[in-house]
């Protein structure tokens, strides 16, 4: 029949794309690195080194995953072809949707994967940490905020990620002057490193009793959280701590105890602050790690040769510096000013449906094609 025929040829033209993601992934290197990790599990007094046996595990599960994403993938390839072939062969039209929606299916796996071998940096595979500031113009800038950190959350959530509020403060009527959430899952890091930098809103205010439009700008910055073999040397005395009662979003413990941590890095002015860990030691064991994965990023972002180089960042929240522009008047479009991608549901966007934007930054990025941050 036709239609079997057609979807036959369509799933077949894909065939040596699963090789070549083998091939990317470093998929024979992958099997004998698994049987090297769990070699090691055999010897004796391995379990006995919490901190090796954790990191031996924490690898296996990712050299397994990388594994099974292509075994499964193969597998839906034959189970596809087949299921094509009979339902040909007997002229049963009724699985054509079925058939239908495991070609798509396939072609989607195929495209994700196909995506994660982009992820190379050196931090990719981490959790992620997301810090969102408002603006300049009061109550509509932080109310933006608030609804930056409503999409991250939520594009999170559709991914099977969890995330982890750690800092928290309330705008002065509504949103929040800033935020901070830890983002944990496989690749955090390596898709939503593509998201930093400024997002810049076109609405007209809900806070405006003349319906006027206006444009509002907010910053989001992502850094890699950071595992113990990753760090740079921070000094003591560079370090100044302030302690203070937690506020906003949280839980028990908030407003019941000053076990809220500032952290300021006086040669840079850097300043990273956590209030939702349960103890002062645990929140300036989390701002730490903050600190510490903003001053690497800046350093290497940077190329220098020392930390004592880092000036802290000069990026002005406002004009000529957003990455993306959400506009909900006169027309809906939310575009990036780097890839040119866009997506005119600026609903769904908000709701966290923005994997187009971080592929077309990830595909670009490593063709050399990505554009700067422009005025548009």
């Amino acid at each position: 029949m036709l239609q079997f025929e057609e979807l036959r040829l369509r799933l077949e033209g894909r065939h040596d794309e699963i090789e070549e993601l083998r091939q990317a992934v470093g998929y024979e290197g992958l099997k004998r690195r698994l049987e090297e990790l769990e070699a090691k599990t055999t010897v004796p007094g391995f379990w006995n080194d919490v901190e090796k046996s954790q990191q031996n595990q924490q690898e296996t599960a990712r050299v397994k995953a990388k594994i099974e994403a292509c075994d499964n993938l193969q597998a839906l390839y034959d189970d596809t072809i087949t299921l094509i072939e009979l339902a040909n062969e007997e002229e049963d039209e009724s699985s054509y949707p079925e058939a239908l929606a495991d070609v798509e299916k396939f072609e989607q796996d195929l495209e994700k994967e196909k995506l994660t071998t982009l992820l190379t940096g050196k931090y990719d595979a981490n959790n992620a940490i997301l810090t969102f500031h408002a603006g300049a113009g009061g109550t509509e800038a932080q109310d933006w905020a608030q609804m930056l950190y409503r999409m991250y959350t939520r594009w999170a959530e559709r991914h099977g990620f969890t995330y982890k509020i750690l800092d928290y403060l309330d705008g002065d009527e509504a949103g929040i002057k800033s935020a901070s959430i830890l983002i944990e899952g496989e690749n955090a890091y390596g898709f939503l490193r593509s998201e930093s930098g400024v997002h810049r809103l076109v609405r007209v205010s809900p806070f405006d009793a003349s319906g006027r439009r206006h444009t509002s700008f907010s910053s989001v910055e992502v850094l890699p959280e950071l595992t113990e073999d990753m760090t740079v040397e921070i000094r003591p005395e560079d370090i100044k701590m302030d302690v203070f009662r937690s506020s906003g979003a949280g839980g028990q413990h908030i407003n019941k105890t000053s076990s809220a941590v500032r952290l300021t890095h006086i040669p840079t002015g850097i300043v990273v602050s956590c209030q939702n860990e349960r103890s002062q030691f645990q929140n300036r064991d989390m701002c730490m790690k903050m600190l510490t994965a903003k001053l690497l990023e800046i350093k290497e972002r940077e190329h220098l040769d020392n930390i004592n180089q880092i000036k802290g960042d000069q990026l002005q929240i406002a004009w000529g510096s957003q990455i993306r522009s959400y506009v909900f008047m006169p027309y809906t479009l939310a575009k990036d000013t780097r890839t040119k991608y866009e997506n005119s549901n600026i609903n769904a966007v908000m709701d966290g449906d923005i994997d187009g934007f971080i592929n077309a930054y990830l595909k670009a990025a490593s063709l050399g094609t990505l554009g700067q941050a422009t005025d548009e």
